[in-house]
């Protein structure tokens, strides 16, 4: 029900349930996931209510087409980072990297492949690299 979504959560009883409804519990909270302690979820709660709230979180679309014009679907890496840089202003890949819960020493390609195939679609320019800051540029 809610797989794929990364979820962090302080409180064990919700991160049983949020695990049981197929939620990846996180240890710690990131810019790019949900932090359940700061949503204020009523205890009565019904499942199809909180997987409602949840899926409303993470529903980046209205941002996607602030950035693009026009609603555009991106594979779920390449529309966390375009979100992720759109809500910070820019980050370092090692942040970038954290925020989508890689380690920031991992030697993992995915960020910058996702980067990589953002600019060859939209552009060199899409996405800049500011002195080690990755900010969205212009389309």
């Amino acid at each position: 029900m809610l797989k794929g979504i990364g979820i962090y959560t302080s409180d064990t009883l919700w991160r049983q349930i949020l695990g049981d409804l197929g939620a990846t519990i996180l240890d710690a909270p990131n810019a790019s996931d949900v932090n359940f302690d700061l949503l204020n979820i009523p205890k009565n709660v019904t499942v199809m209510e909180l997987k409602s709230i949840i899926l409303g979180i993470v529903d980046n679309t209205d941002i996607i087409r602030k950035i693009f014009g026009t609603n555009v679907l991106l594979p779920r890496i390449q529309e966390q980072i375009v979100t992720l840089l759109y809500k910070t202003g820019g980050m370092r890949s090692a942040d970038i990297k954290n925020a989508l819960g890689y380690s920031p020493s991992a030697a993992t390609h995915t960020v910058d492949t996702a980067i990589y195939q953002l600019r060859r679609i939209y552009g060199r320019d899409f996405i800049i690299n500011d002195n080690g800051i990755y900010r969205l540029g212009k389309l």
